[in-house]
Parts: structure tokens; sequence; C-alpha cells
């Protein structure tokens, strides 16, 4: 039982790592509600204002998110007339999404969000910082490398 406590006291890397990523959702959810998105609704906009027009089958990969999920997040982010869906020019059955004019103007009044990174990293060294990065990347490939295996 002492082992079990003491796991759940000092936690494993997988434990920090979701714990570090759920706080940083919080506080983003917190910065946005103001605006009426949702962390997810943020990303869709971040991608379509950083990248410009992506289909929306690409959304799954892309953000890591179910197709069910999208649809639902993207059909909010239509009402709302921050976005719209377009047929693609290859295939009209396939939604190309980009953002429209008020999608644009609210992206322009967003705040940024990279201070969520600097106060949850700042005082640790660059180098620190890469270490981790690339572990975790590490860990996330060999973790899904060996979900395919299982899969085949």
């Amino acid at each position: 039982m002492a082992n079990k406590d003491a796991n759940r006291e000092n936690g494993t890397v997988g434990a920090w790592a979701k714990r570090c990523f759920f706080a940083g959702r919080a506080l983003m959810e917190e910065v946005l509600r103001p605006h009426g998105l949702g962390s997810t609704q943020w990303y869709i906009l971040h991608l379509l204002a950083q990248v410009g027009p992506t289909m929306q089958r690409d959304l799954v990969s892309l953000l890591q998110i179910e197709r069910a999920t999208v649809s639902i997040i993207v059909s909010a982010l239509v009402r709302k007339g921050l976005i719209e869906q377009v047929p693609s020019d290859l295939d009209q059955r396939q939604k190309l999404l980009r953002l429209t004019p008020a999608g644009m103007r609210l992206w322009d009044e967003l705040p940024d969000l990279a201070f969520i990174h600097d106060e949850a990293f700042s005082g640790f060294s660059a180098a620190d910082i890469e270490t981790t990065a690339r572990v975790l990347r590490a860990a996330t490939e060999r973790l899904n490398h060996r979900l395919k295996g299982k899969k085949a």
C-alpha cells in the first residue's frame, strides 16, 4: 500500500504531463470563456488563421479528436458565423473550412495565449525544456507505435 500512496503523492511522468496539460487547458478555457470559445474551437480557429483553409477530415488527425467531435465543434463555429464550410474543388463531398470575415476579426481580437507557456516554463533552461519535449515526444511515438502494432 505504501507504494501506491507514494506514487499518488509524487506522481509519474505521465501523471505530471497530464496534470500540466489539464492545468494549461483550464487556464486557456478561462481566458477564452469571455469570447464565447472553448479550447478546441480555439485550436480550429488557430489552424485556419495560421495555415489557411483546411479540409474538415484533416482536423481529426491534426487535433487528435474523433470525427463526431470535429463535426459538433465545426457546426458550432459555423452557427457562430466564425468559419464556413465549402465543397472541395477536388471532391464535392468533402468540406473545406475557412475563416469568415467575422472569424478573422475575432481571431485578431483574441488574447495571445503564449503567456500560458511562459507562465508554465519560465525559469527553466532551454535545454531542460528541449529534454522534456524530446522525452515526451519519444514516449508518445513509442506508445503510438505499440498501439498501431496491435491493430495490424
